[in-house]
Protein backbone atom coordinates (compact mmCIF):
# COMPACT_ATOMS: atom_id res chain seq x y z
CA UNK A 1 0.00 0.00 0.00
CA UNK A 2 0.85 3.41 -0.80
CA UNK A 3 0.23 6.17 1.24
CA UNK A 4 -0.14 9.93 -0.12
CA UNK A 5 -0.39 13.16 1.79
CA UNK A 6 -1.57 15.92 -0.41
CA UNK A 7 -1.75 18.13 2.61
CA UNK A 8 -4.23 21.02 2.11
CA UNK A 9 -6.35 20.93 -0.77
CA UNK A 10 -9.95 21.89 -2.88
CA UNK A 11 -12.10 19.38 -2.89
CA UNK A 12 -12.84 19.41 -6.89
CA UNK A 13 -8.87 19.14 -6.99
CA UNK A 14 -8.97 16.04 -5.29
CA UNK A 15 -11.79 14.95 -6.45
CA UNK A 16 -10.20 14.50 -10.56
CA UNK A 17 -6.89 12.91 -8.85
CA UNK A 18 -8.42 9.76 -6.79
CA UNK A 19 -10.64 9.84 -10.02
CA UNK A 20 -7.64 9.49 -11.99
CA UNK A 21 -5.93 6.53 -9.71
CA UNK A 22 -9.31 5.13 -9.98
CA UNK A 23 -9.32 4.85 -13.52
CA UNK A 24 -6.02 4.00 -13.71
CA UNK A 25 -6.88 0.65 -11.97
CA UNK A 26 -9.60 0.02 -13.59
CA UNK A 27 -8.07 0.28 -16.93
CA UNK A 28 -5.43 -2.21 -15.62
CA UNK A 29 -8.33 -4.92 -14.51
CA UNK A 30 -9.74 -4.66 -18.13
CA UNK A 31 -6.01 -4.71 -19.88
CA UNK A 32 -5.30 -8.11 -17.69
CA UNK A 33 -8.51 -10.16 -17.38
CA UNK A 34 -9.40 -8.92 -14.00
CA UNK A 35 -5.91 -8.47 -12.61
CA UNK A 36 -4.43 -5.37 -11.33
CA UNK A 37 -0.43 -5.04 -10.94
CA UNK A 38 -0.91 -1.28 -9.30
CA UNK A 39 -0.73 -0.19 -5.66
CA UNK A 40 -3.11 0.28 -3.18
CA UNK A 41 -3.37 3.72 -2.60
CA UNK A 42 -4.38 5.27 0.37
CA UNK A 43 -4.59 8.93 0.24
CA UNK A 44 -4.80 11.84 2.91
CA UNK A 45 -5.41 15.18 3.03
CA UNK A 46 -7.38 18.15 4.22
CA UNK A 47 -10.02 19.97 2.27
CA UNK A 48 -10.83 23.94 2.44
CA UNK A 49 -14.53 24.56 3.26
CA UNK A 50 -17.28 22.38 1.17
CA UNK A 51 -20.17 20.74 1.28
CA UNK A 52 -20.90 17.15 -0.44
CA UNK A 53 -23.96 15.41 -1.65
CA UNK A 54 -23.79 11.75 -2.23
CA UNK A 55 -25.60 10.52 -5.12
CA UNK A 56 -27.92 9.31 -2.78
CA UNK A 57 -29.01 12.20 -1.07
CA UNK A 58 -31.54 14.59 -0.69
CA UNK A 59 -31.05 18.60 -1.57
CA UNK A 60 -33.33 19.45 1.16
CA UNK A 61 -30.32 18.55 3.76
CA UNK A 62 -28.80 21.35 2.85
CA UNK A 63 -30.21 24.06 4.97
CA UNK A 64 -29.09 27.33 3.64
CA UNK A 65 -28.83 29.16 0.26
CA UNK A 66 -26.51 29.02 -2.06
CA UNK A 67 -25.85 32.39 -1.53
CA UNK A 68 -24.95 32.15 2.09
CA UNK A 69 -22.82 28.74 1.41
CA UNK A 70 -20.88 31.77 -1.03
CA UNK A 71 -20.83 34.18 1.50
CA UNK A 72 -18.96 31.80 3.99
CA UNK A 73 -16.56 30.69 1.63
CA UNK A 74 -18.06 27.07 1.43
CA UNK A 75 -18.12 25.13 -1.86
CA UNK A 76 -21.00 22.64 -2.84
CA UNK A 77 -20.50 19.64 -5.02
CA UNK A 78 -23.06 16.79 -6.16
CA UNK A 79 -20.77 13.56 -5.68
CA UNK A 80 -20.97 9.79 -7.00
CA UNK A 81 -19.89 8.45 -3.75
CA UNK A 82 -22.86 6.98 -1.24
CA UNK A 83 -24.54 8.95 1.76
CA UNK A 84 -26.37 11.76 2.00
CA UNK A 85 -24.85 15.43 2.49
CA UNK A 86 -21.64 16.21 4.83
CA UNK A 87 -19.31 18.38 5.57
CA UNK A 88 -15.65 18.59 4.76
CA UNK A 89 -12.70 21.66 6.12
CA UNK A 90 -10.07 22.51 7.83
CA UNK A 91 -9.07 20.69 10.49
CA UNK A 92 -10.56 16.98 9.43
CA UNK A 93 -9.04 14.22 8.26
CA UNK A 94 -9.95 12.72 4.76
CA UNK A 95 -8.89 9.59 4.21
CA UNK A 96 -9.41 8.26 0.44
CA UNK A 97 -8.25 4.34 0.08
CA UNK A 98 -7.94 3.78 -3.74
CA UNK A 99 -7.94 0.15 -3.28
CA UNK A 100 -8.49 -3.17 -5.24
CA UNK A 101 -10.69 -5.52 -2.79
CA UNK A 102 -9.81 -8.46 -4.82
CA UNK A 103 -6.31 -8.21 -3.18
CA UNK A 104 -8.00 -8.74 0.37
CA UNK A 105 -10.33 -11.12 -0.62
CA UNK A 106 -13.49 -8.91 0.74
CA UNK A 107 -16.36 -7.08 -0.10
CA UNK A 108 -17.72 -3.67 -0.25
CA UNK A 109 -19.55 -4.47 3.40
CA UNK A 110 -16.23 -5.94 4.90
CA UNK A 111 -14.44 -2.99 3.17
CA UNK A 112 -16.63 -0.51 5.33
CA UNK A 113 -16.37 -2.46 8.57
CA UNK A 114 -12.49 -2.47 8.32
CA UNK A 115 -12.64 1.50 7.84
CA UNK A 116 -15.03 1.93 10.49
CA UNK A 117 -12.97 -0.56 12.48
CA UNK A 118 -9.55 2.14 12.18
CA UNK A 119 -11.47 4.48 13.32
CA UNK A 120 -12.44 2.52 16.28
CA UNK A 121 -8.97 1.49 17.33
CA UNK A 122 -7.92 4.98 16.47
CA UNK A 123 -10.01 6.31 18.76
CA UNK A 124 -9.29 4.03 21.34
CA UNK A 125 -5.94 4.99 21.40
CA UNK A 126 -7.49 8.49 23.35
CA UNK A 127 -9.65 7.07 25.81
CA UNK A 128 -12.81 7.14 23.47
CA UNK A 129 -15.61 4.60 22.50
CA UNK A 130 -16.31 4.51 19.10
CA UNK A 131 -19.29 2.38 17.56
CA UNK A 132 -21.45 1.51 14.71
CA UNK A 133 -25.03 2.72 14.14
CA UNK A 134 -27.17 0.20 12.32
CA UNK A 135 -28.29 1.83 9.25
CA UNK A 136 -25.86 4.34 9.66
CA UNK A 137 -22.27 3.83 8.16
CA UNK A 138 -19.61 5.63 10.11
CA UNK A 139 -18.22 5.68 13.78
CA UNK A 140 -20.42 7.33 16.39
CA UNK A 141 -20.17 8.21 20.09
CA UNK A 142 -23.18 7.24 22.35
CA UNK A 143 -25.04 6.05 19.12
CA UNK A 144 -27.90 4.24 20.88
CA UNK A 145 -28.44 7.27 23.42
CA UNK A 146 -30.25 10.67 23.11
CA UNK A 147 -26.02 12.05 22.66
CA UNK A 148 -25.36 10.68 20.02
CA UNK A 149 -23.16 12.35 17.99
CA UNK A 150 -20.90 11.40 14.98
CA UNK A 151 -17.52 11.66 14.89
CA UNK A 152 -16.17 10.06 11.52
CA UNK A 153 -18.50 10.27 8.02
CA UNK A 154 -18.04 7.39 5.74
CA UNK A 155 -19.03 7.59 2.00
CA UNK A 156 -17.67 5.50 -0.94
CA UNK A 157 -17.73 4.12 -4.60
CA UNK A 158 -16.70 0.98 -6.56
CA UNK A 159 -16.67 -0.76 -9.69
CA UNK A 160 -14.87 -4.42 -10.17
CA UNK A 161 -13.95 -4.12 -6.53
CA UNK A 162 -11.90 -0.62 -6.95
CA UNK A 163 -12.69 1.88 -4.56
CA UNK A 164 -12.47 5.38 -3.98
CA UNK A 165 -14.01 8.34 -1.92
CA UNK A 166 -14.10 7.16 1.99
CA UNK A 167 -13.67 8.81 4.88
CA UNK A 168 -14.42 12.22 6.86
CA UNK A 169 -12.43 12.15 10.50
CA UNK A 170 -12.85 15.48 12.70
CA UNK A 171 -10.66 16.23 14.65
CA UNK A 172 -10.04 19.97 15.01
CA UNK A 173 -13.07 20.74 12.88
CA UNK A 174 -15.26 23.74 12.87
CA UNK A 175 -18.00 22.38 14.39
CA UNK A 176 -20.49 25.71 13.27
CA UNK A 177 -20.38 24.40 9.60
CA UNK A 178 -22.45 21.63 10.12
CA UNK A 179 -25.68 23.61 11.07
CA UNK A 180 -26.08 24.40 7.82
CA UNK A 181 -27.13 20.77 6.79
CA UNK A 182 -28.39 17.88 8.31
CA UNK A 183 -25.52 15.78 8.46
CA UNK A 184 -25.41 12.67 6.61
CA UNK A 185 -29.30 13.41 6.42
CA UNK A 186 -29.89 13.35 10.07
CA UNK A 187 -32.35 15.54 11.99
CA UNK A 188 -31.89 14.03 15.48
CA UNK A 189 -28.12 13.61 16.17
CA UNK A 190 -25.28 15.82 16.73
CA UNK A 191 -21.56 15.58 15.55
CA UNK A 192 -18.72 16.10 17.52
CA UNK A 193 -14.53 16.39 17.31
CA UNK A 194 -11.83 14.53 19.18
CA UNK A 195 -10.84 18.51 20.30
CA UNK A 196 -14.45 18.67 21.53
CA UNK A 197 -14.35 15.47 22.92
CA UNK A 198 -10.81 15.70 24.53
CA UNK A 199 -11.24 19.55 25.35
CA UNK A 200 -8.03 20.92 23.30
CA UNK A 201 -6.62 20.85 20.14
CA UNK A 202 -4.85 18.29 18.88
CA UNK A 203 -1.77 17.56 16.64
CA UNK A 204 -3.47 17.27 13.20
CA UNK A 205 -0.48 15.51 11.64
CA UNK A 206 0.22 12.86 13.86
CA UNK A 207 -3.42 12.05 14.00
CA UNK A 208 -2.83 11.53 10.69
CA UNK A 209 -0.25 8.89 10.78
CA UNK A 210 -2.00 7.25 13.72
CA UNK A 211 -5.33 6.79 11.45
CA UNK A 212 -2.74 5.67 8.47
CA UNK A 213 -1.17 3.11 10.64
CA UNK A 214 -4.81 1.80 12.04
CA UNK A 215 -5.31 1.23 7.79
CA UNK A 216 -1.89 -0.77 7.92
CA UNK A 217 -3.06 -3.21 10.12
CA UNK A 218 -6.01 -4.00 8.52
CA UNK A 219 -5.11 -4.04 5.11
Amino acid sequence: MDYIDWGKIRYEEAWHRQQQLFDERLAQKRLHDGDNSLPDCLVACEHYPVLTLGKSGQPANLLVSRQLLASRGVEYFPVDRGGDITFHGPGQIVMYPIFDLAHYGIGLREYIFRIEEAVIRFLQDFGLQGERLAGATGVWLEPHTARARKICAIGVKSSRYVTMHGLALNINTDLSYFSMINPCGFTDKGVTSLQRELGAAQDFEACKLRLRDKFVELF
